[in-house]
């Protein structure tokens, strides 16, 4: 919970959700090709061409990359359509 002090000396108290600590992970593997894998984070995750191919190569090279935060829920259902394109996807907290 965060305090505000506004100018007429009154407190308001406003509360800021924080389930945005959910992380949706993808790994690298020796199967999927790079365009599959864009093609994944387009379809499933909402990116845009620059960002699906800037992750691949994240991917690529060092192994992983964080490729969502947010809600766990939303998540889930995100890293189980990854996981259904045989990518290999994990949710970290």
């Amino acid at each position: 919970m965060i305090t505000f002090n506004i100018d007429t000396e009154e407190e308001v108290a406003v509360e800021i959700e924080q389930d945005n600590a959910h992380t949706l992970m993808l790994y690298n593997d020796d199967v999927n090709t790079f365009d599959h894998v864009i093609e994944s984070l387009i379809e499933v995750c909402n990116h845009d061409m620059l960002q699906a191919e800037q992750v691949a190569w994240i991917v690529h090279t060092k192994g992983k990359c964080d490729v969502k935060h947010g809600d766990r829920n939303r998540l889930e259902k995100m890293c189980l359509q990854l996981l259904d394109r045989k990518l290999s996807a994990v949710i970290e907290q």
